[in-house]
């Protein structure tokens, strides 16, 4: 079953590319992303590596936690599962005026 791993410390020019290159030295990548804004599109310094199998995400974790990677040193452990968050809304800065029924706050 393949396992998951949080690769953070990413140097802003690291691709999707280079991990997957650089992980395959531990075994089989099933998948490499690397996590970019939505607006600007640049690199927000961490990814996510999929490995193959528990072994061989094992052995990338001893392999590349605290390694230098693109000239800064990486962080690498198992990924924990995204968890749910309380759904934000507007601007989340309380009531100052944003949004609503204006009538109800003049």
């Amino acid at each position: 079953m393949a396992k998951k791993l949080f690769v953070g410390g990413l140097s802003y020019e690291t691709t999707e590319a280079t991990l997957k290159e650089t992980f395959s030295k531990a075994g089989t990548v099933e998948s490499a992303t690397v996590i970019t804004d939505k607006i600007s599109g640049r690199s927000k310094g961490f990814g996510f590596v999929e490995m193959s199998t528990e072994e061989e995400a094992q052995k990338a974790i001893e392999m590349f936690n605290g390694k230098e990677l693109d000239g800064k040193n990486v962080t690498v452990n198992e990924a924990r599962p995204l968890e749910s968050r309380p759904r934000r809304s507007g601007f989340d800065r309380g009531d100052r005026g944003f949004g609503g029924n204006r009538r109800d706050r003049w």
